[in-house]
């Protein structure tokens, strides 16, 4: 086809991830899965022709062997998904220096390190395009999310920036941010909610989490999939430097407003649900 792009995508094992990997498969793109867990990953290649390449973001050695590997085989590197990404629950005087660095180093670090060896290839493409799947974490806080909302947040720096010096170049790079979305990541604070409020498992923690949402349920993998395949493509063209909330309108909502709608009751259970990840 015409407009086939090579592009790699990673955390591409589950969630938003493997989503998007089978859309881009599915619409003709060749794709390079990458993640820590190889099982998945060949699951995904054998089901849709992707290549699977298992690897660590955050060695910088296993990062230029990706993309080597994307390049070698098919000759170019279009777009870049930048999903892989983890969560410790905690407030600031809570956390240890280690889930502080881990966090960092997968959510920030890793993705430097892909950028910045992925950089030259997307530089040579005529349509270079990178999205970053952040979280609306980078754009409102809850509780005990100290870690992963400032790594989101600055990932979502770290794009823009690409954008500002790049975008006479022709590289193109956005962000999206969805909110709760049914994933195995986000499956873990769920369970932890249900847990400490008493809720009847996953689902029950789900709709609670949801609640106040305009659209009032959790989004599904391929929801976030459909906006970055769009944000990869020709036809965002002119979109760079954008944050795109994928969160059934969550962000749009105001706080002070709910008293008028909701009768709201604190939970005195111990301390937060840990959101300590909603996404990919």
């Amino acid at each position: 086809m015409a407009d086939q792009r090579v592009v790699i995508v990673t955390g591409g094992g589950s969630g938003i991830g493997e989503a998007t990997a089978r859309l881009l498969r599915a619409s003709g793109h060749q794709v390079i899965v990458s993640g820590r867990r190889p099982e998945p990953l060949h699951r995904l290649a054998e089901q849709t022709g992707a290549v699977a390449h298992p690897s660590d973001t955050t060695d910088p050695d296993a990062v230029q062997a990706l993309v080597d590997a994307a390049v070698s085989r098919f000759g170019r590197l279009d777009g870049l998904v930048v999903n892989a990404g983890i969560g410790r629950p905690g407030a600031v005087g809570d956390l240890s220096v280690e889930d502080w660095e881990a966090v960092m180093r997968t959510n920030l670090t890793g993705p430097f390190l892909l950028l910045r060896a992925a950089l030259p290839h997307l530089l040579e493409s005529p349509a270079g395009s990178v999205v970053a799947v952040a979280s609306v974490s980078a754009l409102r806080n809850g509780l005990g999310n100290a870690a992963y909302a400032t790594s989101k947040a600055a990932l979502l720096q770290l794009c823009r920036s690409l954008a500002v010096d790049y975008g006479r170049r022709g590289l193109r790079a956005n962000v999206v941010c969805p909110s709760w979305v049914r994933t195995e990541m986000a499956d873990r604070p769920m369970t932890r909610l249900a847990d400490r409020a008493g809720l009847d498992g996953v689902e029950a923690a789900y709709q609670e989490a949801t609640r106040l949402s305009p659209a009032g349920r959790a989004g599904e993998p391929h929801e976030v999939a459909e906006a970055i395949s769009w944000l990869l493509s020709p036809a965002a063209s002119l979109v760079n430097g954008a944050v795109l909330t994928v969160d059934g309108g969550m962000t749009a909502l105001d706080p002070g407003t709910v008293a008028f709608d909701f009768r709201v009751e604190p939970r005195h259970d111990g301390g937060p649900a840990a959101p300590g990840g909603r996404s990919s």
